[in-house]
Formats: C-alpha cells, sequence, structure tokens
C-alpha cells in the first residue's frame, strides 16, 4: 500500500517548510541564539504546515546532533520518533477536539512538572487548541505562565481568537497564511517530478484551485488523482472530469460565442453543460475565470457578451 503524498513528504527541517518561510526561519534563529520562548500558538487556515512545524520545532529542540544554524539532523532517535508521530513520553501531541475537558487539562497540568524520561525538554504540541474549554484553558493557565525549565507548550490553531486571551498573551504568536497558487503549483509539479507521474497541461492549477491555498487539501487532491490515473498519466479530461471542473474545450467554445454575440450558440453550449451534469455554479465560475486569462480585446468583448445573454 502506498503512503500518502503528505505523509511520504512531511518536511523534516525548518529548510523545508520554505512556504512558511518568515515563521520557520524566525524559529531556527530563535533556537540556533538560544532565545526559545516556553509557549509558541501556530495559527492559520487548516492543511497549511501548523502541526508540521510544531514536530520540526521539538525535533530541533529535542535533537541529539542540531546544527550550529539551529536545524534538527532529523536522524538522532528522538528526531525519527517525533517526526513519524510514534509515541513519546518527552512529546506528546494531543487533540484537542477530543482532549479539550477541564479533567484533560488537570491530568496535562500534573503530569507536565515530571522531568523528561530521556530528552532536553517535555513538550506538549496542543493541535486544534481553540477547542479547548474555558475550565481547561483556566486549569493550564498557572503552568502555561511559570513553566519549570523543562517545559514547552506548542498550541497550533485554526482559530485564534478562541483560545484564552491569557494564553495568547503568554505565548509567541506566529500567523501562517495560505500558500500562493504559483508557490503551490511548483511544489506539486516538483513532487510528480519525484513520483515520476505524467501531469497534463493545466492539470495542477485545477488541483491548485481545488486545494485553495492548502497545501494538505492540494496534496489530497493530487493522490486522488494519480491513484486513478491511467498508463497515459493524468490527463487534463479526466482531473476535469473528477473534480467537477468545466472542459477547457467547451469553456473556449462558450468564450468565442459570447465573443461573437451568437447568443443561440451559447444556448445550446449551456444545455451541452447541463446534461453532462456539471453543477451551474461551477460553469460559471470556471468561465469567469477563463475570461480572466483572455487578452483585453475578447475579454471586453466577452464579458458584455455575457451581460446581454444572461443579464447582470
Amino acid at each position: 500500500m502506498s503512503l500518502a503524498l503528505a505523509r511520504k513528504y512531511r518536511p523534516k527541517s525548518f529548510a523545508d517548510v520554505a512556504v512558511q518561510s518568515h515563521v520557520s526561519n524566525t524559529l531556527r534563529g530563535a533556537i540556533a541564539r538560544g532565545r526559545v520562548a516556553h509557549g509558541y500558538l501556530l495559527c492559520g487556515p487548516r492543511g497549511v504546515g501548523k502541526t508540521t512545524l510544531a514536530r520540526v520545532l521539538a525535533m530541533a529542540l529535542n535533537c541529539e546532533n542540531k546544527r550550529d544554524d539551529g536545524e534538527p539532523c532529523g536522524e538522532c532517535i528522538s528526531c525519527q520518533r517525533i517526526w513519524s508521530g510514534s509515541s513519546s513520553l518527552d512529546v506528546v501531541e494531543i487533540d484537542a477536539a477530543s482532549h479539550g475537558g477541564v479533567d484533560d487539562a488537570r491530568d496535562l497540568r500534573e503530569r507536565a512538572f515530571y522531568s523528561p524520561a530521556s530528552s532536553r525538554y517535555k513538550i506538549y504540541i496542543i493541535d486544534e487548541a481553540h477547542m479547548v474549554s474555558s475550565q481547561g484553558f483556566n486549569a493550564l493557565l498557572k503552568v502555561v505562565e511559570e513553566p519549570p525549565p523543562h517545559l514547552k507548550f506548542i498550541f497550533a490553531t485554526t482559530e485564534p481568537e478562541r483560545v484564552l486571551g491569557t494564553i495568547r498573551s503568554r505565548t509567541h504568536h506566529y500567523p501562517f497564511r495560505l500558500v500562493p497558487p504559483r508557490v503551490l503549483q511548483d511544489y506539486l509539479q516538483h513532487l510528480c517530478d519525484l513520483e515520476a507521474v505524467s501531469v497534463g497541461p493545466g492539470v495542477l492549477p485545477m488541483v491548485v484551485r481545488a486545494g485553495a491555498g492548502s497545501v494538505r487539501d492540494a496534496l489530497s487532491v493530487l493522490d486522488q488523482l494519480i491513484g486513478g490515473a491511467g498508463p497515459d498519466g493524468v490527463t487534463h479530461a479526466y482531473a476535469a472530469s473528477l473534480l467537477g471542473y468545466t472542459d477547457a474545450a467547451l469553456l473556449d467554445d462558450v468564450v468565442d460565442a459570447l465573443a461573437a454575440g451568437d447568443g443561440a450558440s451559447v444556448f445550446e453550449l449551456v444545455d451541452r453543460v447541463l446534461e453532462s451534469g456539471i453543477d451551474p455554479r461551477r460553469f460559471v465560475a470556471d468561465l469567469l475565470e477563463r475570461d480572466e486569462r483572455l487578452p483585453e480585446r475578447k475579454r471586453s468583448g466577452s464579458c458584455g457578451a455575457l451581460h446581454r445573454v444572461v443579464g447582470p
């Protein structure tokens, strides 16, 4: 059974998290200079690298052969355990969506004061931190505010405004961003090259659109396409059909008909869209996006015709 792309190519170093370099470079520099905080709050949209960077940070903090620039070696036992997500007494990942109650927080608080079993630091990575209840945050507040020297907290959340304000004020806050389309497309192309997968023209832009700036979502879509691809690789027609996008040739015909003011042809093409089962809203979104990529003269003509045919 093949390993999912998101797991197979999960970054092992700060340098590998290049799409969030404003965060990874800052954290790497802090470790290199010995200016490590006791708590971090990583926030941003889902699938943009928060938990991945939390693991890399934990690796760097406990690495047995850490480099001078703050990068973890990625090879020692500690690094391998953290990167793979294996259970560890010293680096504990907690999903707050299912362990965010006050009793869970009290249990964590009691265990947190014990010294690490074999590492430099005991580290708690709390994912979906906004799901911790108010009572749970209050139970953690004292230990987050005045932790013992061996203890580090890394909170990851998509909704930082729901994290208790006193917790936010006692951690270093790092915002993550959606990944720009060009950066994400180049990354996906790099992975396709590594996997020796043939991808047809126009396929990766569709994958990027489906991912909506999330690396994890884009990789999930690409995994799905690769899994069902034929001997010709991932073709545009196959990807468009599976993802529900309108065929490029059909869009070109619609744009040409609109630019020519041929309303009858436009309605015939719309009938073809409806008969093929494509969501009309998706068709309009695809048409507008295609129109934006046209030369100015043709774009102006098609936009005016579109308003004449379908109204404002």
